[in-house]
């Protein structure tokens, strides 16, 4: 049997971000403002500090990381690469399955990757407050690390439904001195308008996005961060997939499958992109690789939206971004891994797909928790509802090594741990949990509210 935890020194953390824009077949559509032409920099900059703006349209290979960020990198980064051993027995499958743990962060995910570079990029360009939104709390716990780390306040606008779920995730946002509210609220033109609709809504990451937004280009000292998404947060997370290639290299071993749980695209870029790399060098271990995204059937952007342009957020106050989307206006239902529920994916997950360079399903709920258990009984790290997505694929994919005898690496990204998530799991082993399949009719209304552009 092969090494259990593969772990590298402090000294090699990564000391450049990879962009796979760099390596796409046909550059990134740009972004778009509501006449339909691309939206310059300088209008981007009321809510962004230019270096990140300069990240977001970069179509360099490799960017450095700062040294102040690998510093703070380094409180928990290399993370370790781990072989799930007894889970494999357990399956009584030929896979050798491994998984990116990811819940080693202060914030116990892999959001803080992404969240201290852009607090850092935001301090130096003058920034004196932070807005954002957070679904399941974890990118909202971990700008409000950041912000602490680099002392800018941060006002994070949290859906409600995951407000009144975990309820944990905000005490740690306060503790690192972070204002929290449940959104929709008063505080924002855009939370008023949803709230007179509709008093009692349990919100949406795209109504919060509105929210924050908002706030921040009401402000010249105040910006905007996000958790997914955009490029330059997809860029901040290679580190993980940079990462597990050494440990891969350090075992002599490379995965036939790749695995991330998406809503917005950040894991499954963060421990994908790396990989897709290898594959437009010629790299002749990634000449069969495939990289999947994996989301829950109730919100099935990737698999039954529209490609198409069309807002980051539900009250059009973002520029139009080229994605798949289930149009800016849908709702989707109160799932437990809150972190997946959003209309739309990145621009460059969603353009890898279109182009068939990487793969896409989506997985109900109750089976993401079944094996969530199955993995923690086995593994003994209890994952977050998120990381349950990849990891259902995962087991699903060792099953049919089992059935026909194949020897496959597979690797996951485990992207946090569900410490505070329990509620969520009582729910399950109660048996109080349903799936939800999005009706075709309610996609089709949405999609039929896309912005209309060239």
């Amino acid at each position: 049997m092969q090494t259990l935890r593969v772990t590298l020194e402090q000294d090699e953390i990564p000391t450049h971000w990879y962009n796979v824009a760099a390596d796409l077949t046909n550059p990134p559509a740009p972004p778009l403002g509501p006449d339909g032409q691309p939206v310059p920099l300088e209008k981007m900059a009321t809510i962004f500090p230019m270096p990140l703006l300069e990240q977001e349209m970069s179509a360099q290979r490799w960017i450095a990381i700062p040294e102040e960020v690998r510093q703070i990198y380094a409180l928990w980064r290399p993370s370790p690469l781990c072989r799930a051993a007894r889970l494999e027995k357990l399956l009584g499958t030929p896979a050798k399955i491994f998984y990116k743990y990811e819940g080693v962060s202060p914030a116990g995910s892999h959001k803080p990757n992404s969240a201290v570079p852009q607090a850092y990029f935001n301090k130096i360009a003058g920034t004196k407050k932070l807005t954002t939104e957070t679904g399941a709390g974890q990118w909202g716990c971990s700008i409000a690390f950041a912000g602490q780390m680099f002392g800018l306040p941060v006002r994070v606008f949290m859906v409600k439904v995951s407000y009144e779920q975990k309820p944990f995730r905000r005490s740690m946002m306060q503790t690192w001195g972070a204002e929290v509210f449940a959104s929709p609220t008063n505080l924002t033109q855009a939370g008023r308008d949803v709230l007179a609709k509709d008093p009692d809504s349990q919100g949406s990451l795209g109504i919060a996005i509105s929210e924050a937004v908002e706030e921040a280009a009401a402000s010249p000292d105040t910006c905007y961060t996000l958790g997914s998404v955009l490029n330059h947060v997809l860029l901040h997370q290679t580190v993980i997939g940079l990462e597990a290639k050494k440990q891969f290299d350090k075992i002599g071993l490379y995965p036939d499958v790749v695995f991330g749980p998406c809503g917005g695209g950040s894991s499954f870029g963060g421990i994908a992109f790396p990989f897709l790399a290898d594959k437009a060098a010629g790299d002749k271990r990634a000449a069969n690789l495939r990289c999947v995204a994996v989301e829950p059937t109730s919100c099935p952007t990737l698999t039954k939206g529209a490609y198409a342009y069309d807002f980051g957020d539900a009250s059009g106050y973002t520029p139009l971004m080229k994605m798949y989307t289930l149009g800016h206006d849908f709702m989707p239902p109160g799932i437990h891994a809150g972190g997946l529920r959003y209309h739309g994916d990145s621009p460059l997950v969603s353009q890898l797909l279109h182009e068939g360079v990487i793969e896409a399903l989506a997985v109900p709920q109750v089976a993401t928790f079944e094996a969530g258990v199955q993995f923690a009984r086995a593994e003994g790290i209890m994952p977050a509802p998120e990381s349950c997505h990849a990891i259902r694929a995962a087991i699903d994919e060792a099953l049919r090594c089992k059935a026909t005898g194949e020897e496959k690496v597979i690797l996951f990204n485990l992207t946090g741990h569900g410490h505070f998530d329990m509620a969520s799991y009582d729910r399950y082993l109660a048996g109080k949990l349903e799936d939800y399949e999005y009706p075709e009719a309610a996609i089709a209304e949405s999609l039929g509210h896309l912005p209309k552009v060239g």
